[in-house]
């Protein structure tokens, strides 16, 4: 895409281009710096990628595919993608929990229709979400950062007092297994034990951005959002360069910082004699998580979900109950197979009719493993769907499989499997990778870290970037970043 990188030197280099990745080399162009945005693969978007993985016609997303945080991303809402031909399409019914009995609670938009699939508890959760969805839109570009004083400390701590408690502890708060189901199919997005402090956190960010502005799906796939956040770096001058694997510094032109969206033990081995001992040490002990089997299907019809809300909702989450959802995330944190996993399934081709030939459709689904495992999950995570919807393995006409090492193969920044770039507890929520007071700076002048190994963590949001980039403009440059 560009003259190659060793032929002249630049303000900024920027080696990974998933969403971190281009949001930092964004904010850094958007200040003015020459910038080269390096990525190993020959296409840009790291989790962003979308492919016919089965049959002609049939357009899957590799990694990410329903994104709760994207349309509301801080960073996302201040550059212009939708002029570089980004839309989303948004269910109405953001995700659906089945259960056995045939019936299913459902996160709507609406926080009133949501509490009406949850019986007694629907006054419990009204309370709930109602404090929180006031709360969000005024504490997100602080939660969604590094740990710092807060601009509105009381509505913080408000939210905090919700969020640091484990998923299972907050579970008291409602008395009957829709509600609980729905709430921990919602915090097991966390990927780690409900039993875990701060589980919370993640249940209430998604369920609060459900209500606020639903779980968009990009249209015409994942990829939509890797190729309009490259368009627009474009647009501003920004030069990329593809098909270039980074295993040292060496390898890289000459510039006064260089980011890197990768997890630690990567940069580890890519910078690691450059940095002190001490942060070195500090970094040889970053944890991370549960890995993930992959399944993409080509259907012959939708998927013939017994419960009607699933049969309009973006998101399923097959689960049961939470007790059964936290046994199983319990055991497979602890390396062990689980035989009826938690799965997360996404139906795009229901709202997205680009994605599979007229007729047909797409569905996307995961379950969560032991790190590193190379277990096959297929009929595992098959038995559920067919569980809460007979007759889901006849439409069946092509299917592509992942397991957790294949993941990290795929994509370098999952490893063991691991989505998240390291396990997002307590102790890695705001510490990650390391206690430093920037999470986004090393101990060697001029490189930084930009991954989601850094604060807020995983998902399609940017925000990693954009302050890993704010960071490196004020100390390299003594330049401000844009507001966002």
């Amino acid at each position: 895409m560009t003259e190659k990188a060793s032929s002249r030197d630049y303000d900024a280099v920027v080696v990974g281009a998933g969403p971190n990745g281009l949001a930092a080399a964004i904010t850094l162009r958007q200040s003015g710096l020459s910038v080269l945005l390096i990525e190993g693969k020959s296409e840009i978007g790291g989790g962003m990628r979308s492919a016919e993985l089965t049959l002609p016609g049939f357009l899957h997303d590799i990694c990410s595919a329903v994104h709760p945080m994207a349309a509301r991303s801080p960073f996302f809402r201040s550059i212009p993608l939708a002029d570089h031909g980004l839309s989303f399409v948004t269910p109405e019914v953001a995700a659906a929990h089945p259960f056995d009995e045939g019936h299913a609670a459902a996160l709507h938009t609406s926080i009133e229709k949501t509490a009406a699939t949850l019986g007694k508890d629907g006054p419990a959760y009204t309370r709930l979400m109602n404090s929180v969805c006031e709360a969000w839109p005024l504490i997100a570009k602080d939660a969604l950062g590094p740990l710092h004083f807060p601009s509105r400390p009381f509505t913080m701590a408000g939210f905090g007092i919700k969020a640091l408690p484990s998923a299972w502890s907050l579970a008291k708060m409602f008395s009957q297994k829709e509600a609980r189901g729905l709430w921990g199919g919602m915090a097991a997005h966390s990927i780690q034990p409900l039993t875990n402090l701060s589980t919370s956190a993640i249940g209430l960010v998604l369920m609060a951005n459900g209500h606020l502005g639903g779980w968009p799906i990009p249209v015409g796939g994942s990829v939509a959002i890797a190729n309009a956040m490259t368009s627009y770096y474009l647009s501003l001058g920004g030069e990329i360069q593809t098909d270039f694997q980074v295993s040292s510094l060496e390898q890289l032109p000459s510039a006064r910082t260089v980011l890197f969206d990768v997890t630690p033990r990567q940069l580890l081995k890519i910078a690691g004699h450059k940095f002190s001992s001490i942060y070195k040490w500090q970094m040889e002990r970053y944890r991370y998580g549960m890995g993930v089997f992959k399944i993409d299907w080509a259907l012959d019809g939708p998927v013939p979900f017994t419960a009607e809300e699933c049969r309009r909702a973006g998101t399923i989450h097959l689960g049961n109950t939470i007790e059964e959802i936290a046994a199983g995330e319990k055991r497979s944190h602890e390396g062990k197979i689980v035989d009826k996993p938690f799965v997360l399934m996404a139906q795009q081709s229901l709202f997205d009719p680009s994605r599979a030939p007229e007729g047909k459709h797409t569905v996307w689904a995961y379950c969560h493993v032991p790190h590193g495992s190379n277990v096959d999950m297929t009929a595992a995570i098959e038995n559920q769907v067919e569980r809460f919807a007979p007759g889901f393995k006849d439409r069946i006409l092509a299917k592509h499989t992942m397991n957790a090492s294949e993941m990290e193969a795929y994509n370098p920044n999952y490893i063991g499997g691991d989505i998240n770039g390291g396990i997002q507890d307590v102790r890695q929520l705001f510490t990650r990778p390391v206690l430093r007071r920037s999470p986004y700076t090393t101990s060697a002048r001029g490189i930084y870290i930009c991954s989601s190994s850094t604060p807020p963590g995983g998902g399609v949001h940017g925000m990693c970037g954009y302050h890993a980039a704010k960071k490196a403009l004020k100390d390299m440059f003594n330049l401000e970043a844009p507001t966002i």
